[in-house]
């Protein structure tokens, strides 16, 4: 039984559930174990159709199950899941429970399923970013303390399980599962009219003629607490933003509700709605958002999983944050990332150094659309 609660884990699911297929076809030629797959949606996501175009897209098989769970603070969607999923699991007595990632319902289902006393596997286990403050830390804790097999995506994550004391036969390095959709579907999104995207997905409030050219913009996608819900954070980003990035490159601002809320909320959205050079598109599904990394120049993110995108598509990457969970998409370790935080002085100098620099994809050890295959092959020769 796997299970999917949010947008970062429908990349994840998709070459899983992929895997099973693939492996459960061998099985009829009399090579290893036939294995079921019962997929549980949480709905926790905060956009259902967004949620339902990534399945559709992604090939996601239809879930089983849907909670239904829906939005609310942590303890909420915690507990709504805990509760749905307890039901779930008594119903149907898996061998094992498969999370993936660090979302609520991630934590939530870990927690149920050790309660019930279910085997756990954790795809993307050992991540740490050593920022308690981070909700998605205290999920990641959660989980691998639990889990009985740990499926990792690079050396920095087995260091840090090891370092904790989990055994070294819990600990698989398989390398990045949602690489393994970048692989599958890097040639569909390059045939993604980038102008048509723009047009297709720009805010209704803020609609303006848009011609665009690979590599002649920037794109910015930002919603952690940290970056948008204080005033005196958010101002001076948005001031930068507006009076000088945008004017001398254009920049494509996807606006996470949360993020259009607190602009808002703090009398900065008409200076960013007014602001010649910033396209502002709703949230965007996968390929489009892949489509826009690879025609970037440079891209502004706190969101874990462009980081590692960036990675493969070689598009220099300014991470608004103090700290990543991913050291292995750091320049310092090899990547193409650079750790800025929210302040307007680093993050000013890094564009200023990285507008113009090289694209250089990468091929970091693991990361080459076989992850899944692997997760798969460990949990097929599985005794019990």
């Amino acid at each position: 039984m796997s299970v999917v609660g949010a947008r970062p884990n429908f990349m994840k699911i998709g070459p899983f559930a992929k895997a099973i297929d693939r492996h459960n076809q061998k099985v009829g030629s009399g090579a290893g174990r036939l294995l079921e797959h019962f997929l549980v949606h949480t709905g926790q996501h905060y956009d259902e159709s967004m949620s339902s175009s990534f399945f559709d897209v992604l090939g996601i098989p239809e879930p089983n199950v849907n909670l239904e769970v829906g939005s609310g603070t942590h303890a909420e969607q915690v507990g709504r899941t805990m509760i749905a999923f307890e039901r779930v699991v008594r119903d149907w007595r898996p061998d094992w429970v498969v999370v993936v990632g660090d979302v609520n319902a991630t934590c939530a289902c870990s927690i149920t399923a050790k309660k019930e006393n279910l085997k756990l596997a954790h795809i993307e286990s050992g991540l740490r970013s050593f920022d308690w403050t981070m909700p998605e830390e205290i999920n990641r804790l959660v989980t691998d303390r639990l889990a009985d097999l740990h499926f990792t995506p690079d050396r920095f994550a087995d260091a840090n399980l090891t370092n904790e004391g989990v055994a070294s036969d819990k600990i698989h390095c398989v390398g990045n599962i949602m690489i393994d959709s970048f692989v599958e579907h890097t040639d569909r999104a390059k045939r993604i009219d980038l102008n048509d995207l723009l047009q297709r997905n720009q805010l209704e409030e803020a609609r303006r003629t848009t011609s665009l050219s690979d590599g002649d913009f920037a794109v910015l996608t930002m919603h952690r607490p940290s970056n948008v819900d204080a005033a005196e954070t958010l101002g001076p980003l948005v001031d930068y933003l507006v009076t000088s990035f945008s004017k001398e490159t254009p920049l494509v601002w996807a606006l996470h509700p949360r993020t259009l809320g607190r602009l808002r909320e703090f009398g900065l959205w008409e200076q960013v709605k007014e602001a010649p050079g910033i396209h502002l598109i709703n949230p965007v599904g996968y390929l489009d958002m892949l489509r826009l990394n690879l025609g970037a120049k440079l891209v502004l993110t706190d969101s874990g999983g462009i980081q590692e995108e960036c990675c493969v598509t070689g598009t220099p990457c300014i991470t608004l944050r103090e700290n990543t969970e991913r050291p292995i998409t750091l320049a310092e370790n090899g990547g193409v990332s650079y750790l800025a935080g929210n302040d307007v002085g680093v993050i000013r100098r890094l564009c200023d150094e990285l507008l113009d620099a090289p694209r250089l994809p990468l091929q970091l050890p693991l990361w080459d659309g076989c992850t899944a295959d692997r997760i798969v092959t460990v949990l097929g020769s599985l005794t019990d």
